[in-house]
C-alpha cells in the first residue's frame, strides 16, 4: 500500500491494518516501520511488485493505494477487483496516474448491490 492509504490507519493507531497478510507500505518518506509485521519500502515499487511475484508460494499480491502507485505497477497488474459507488464527486485520485497508456482488461464478473455499488472483476487481455 502506499503511504496515503497506510496514514489513516496509524491516525487510529493501527499500525498493521493488514495484519492477516504481509504488509508492505511504499514510502520515501515515512522511515523506519511502527510495526514489526509491515515492511516499509524506500524504493521501486515495480521492483518490489518483480521481486514478490518471483518468491516461492502463493502469489497473491493486492495493491491497497492510490493512483499514483496503482500507475507506477500498471505493467505488473494482471488482475483488477474494482468497486463503484454511483456518486460523482467531480474531484479526488484518479485511479491511475501516469502517462497515457491503454492497458486492455477483459470484465470476467460483475456484481451489484441494491445500493447501486458494484464490484467487477477484471483480468489483463494477453
Amino acid at each position: 500500500m502506499g503511504l496515503g492509504t497506510y496514514r489513516p490507519a496509524l491516525e487510529a493507531g493501527v499500525a498493521g491494518p493488514y495484519a492477516h497478510l504481509r504488509q508492505c507500505v511504499v514510502s520515501s518518506t515515512l522511515g523506519r516501520s511502527p510495526d514489526p509485521d509491515v515492511t516499509v519500502v524506500d524504493g521501486d515499487p515495480l521492483a518490489l511488485v518483480r521481486s514478490l511475484k518471483r518468491e516461492e508460494g502463493d502469489k497473491d499480491i493486492w495493491l491497497c493505494g492510490g493512483g499514483g502507485l496503482a500507475g507506477a505497477l500498471l505493467p505488473e497488474i494482471d488482475r483488477m477487483v474494482i468497486k463503484s459507488y454511483p456518486v460523482v464527486a467531480g474531484a479526488g485520485i484518479p485511479v491511475f496516474d501516469g502517462e497515457f497508456d491503454p492497458t486492455v482488461f477483459t470484465v470476467t464478473d460483475r456484481k451489484s448491490f441494491g445500493n447501486g455499488v458494484t464490484i467487477t472483476w477484471f483480468v489483463r487481455r494477453q
